[in-house]
């Protein structure tokens, strides 16, 4: 199984923190749409080994719907042609207040602008690759102008692969349906991943008329890692307070409700609305810890995500919120989770 980080650094500081990563045998790199710009580190990021990126950088992921297909679309070719063939254009949807009242944007049918925008997407760049007519024609947008002031051209390392981000059901399935990958959103279980993702994944394979083998799925992680208990403890705080975060989105009951603790989260949302973030913590005990996130030494970490996605998935994304994992620490987890292949 590959392990992907995250590349936790903004733009100025992405460059040194990849090779800081890179130098621990990691297999990829990952950036989310957070307080920084989701593209800025991964072109840092890209420039930052002197012999090529041994590594695949992935936006995990992009907010789709407030951008146009054809900004993702010169941003994947160019990334592509930076990291020498090694981008994956991870896109997803987010919740309607973000996209609503963050972004500006407009929030209506999502998995159905999702499937078109990834449509749209690989149309633009199939135009560019092959040099035919564009012309997409979809009911949310529409691109049949391409002059070639604006065309790149043909990628010289091919098309990046475009994956989805998903959660429920309908989401998923669409992903499974039509794009390259699955990119499982990380507050998740391997309960929840075994009776909602799984059933979602087939439904969408075969709507798609799709095998396995035509999608990547790749989970994410919560995970706290150290050597010594006091290590994990200590890591354990931001990670619960991150699951905390998460439980208090209605979207994301649905984890909950498998887990048998759906009574949480209007509470957890009642309390982040007040700002009380520390109630809002000390409501995620170790068991619910535990059902979500994956806490323990490199090997008990390694050991943990096998058994949950290791049937399904040759890839992981891990991130470690409110740690600074790097050096021996991660090179330990890395050489943990390579070895039990």
């Amino acid at each position: 199984m590959q392990i992907e980080i995250q590349l936790d650094a903004p733009p100025g500081a992405a460059a040194e923190r990849a090779r800081t990563l890179l130098a621990s045998g990691v297999d990829g790199l990952f950036t989310f749409e957070g307080q920084h710009d989701v593209f800025l580190p991964l072109i840092e990021a890209a420039l930052a080994h002197p012999d090529g990126v041994p590594a695949d950088l992935t936006t995990n992921v992009a907010i789709a719907l407030p951008r146009s297909p054809m900004h993702l679309a010169h941003t994947a070719h160019d990334l592509q042609t930076l990291s020498r063939g090694r981008f994956r254009l991870g896109l997803g949807s987010q919740i309607r207040p973000h996209i609503e009242n963050r972004y500006g944007s407009t929030w209506d049918r999502p998995a159905a602008r999702m499937r078109e925008w990834v449509a749209a997407v690989r149309a633009i760049l199939a135009a560019w690759q092959d040099g035919t007519r564009l012309d997409f024609r979809g009911e949310f947008t529409r691109h049949t102008l391409m002059a070639p002031t604006f065309n790149p051209g043909p990628n010289a390392y091919g098309l990046p692969p475009v994956l989805m981000g998903a959660l429920g059901p309908v989401m998923t399935r669409t992903a499974a349906e039509v794009a390259d990958g699955l990119l499982v959103m990380p507050f998740n279980s391997a309960d929840h991943f075994r009776e909602r993702t799984l059933p979602a994944i087939e439904a969408g394979l075969d709507r798609g008329d799709r095998t396995w083998d035509d999608l990547e799925v790749v989970p994410q992680v919560i995970c706290a890692v150290g050597r010594t208990p006091e290590e994990v403890e200590r890591a354990t705080l931001g990670v619960r307070g991150l699951v905390a975060f998460y439980g208090s989105t209605p979207a994301y009951r649905p984890v909950l409700e498998v887990a048998g603790r759906e009574e949480l989260q209007p509470e957890l949302n009642r309390l982040s609305k007040t700002g009380d973030f520390a109630a809002m913590i000390e409501l995620v005990d170790d068991d619910l810890l535990d059902t979500i996130a994956v806490r323990g030494t490199p090997e008990q970490v390694a050991a943990e995500i096998h058994r949950r996605f290791g049937t399904y998935a040759d890839r992981v994304c891990v991130y470690f919120p409110g740690s600074d994992v790097s050096g021996d620490l991660l090179t330990a987890l890395v050489d943990a989770v390579h070895a039990r292949d």
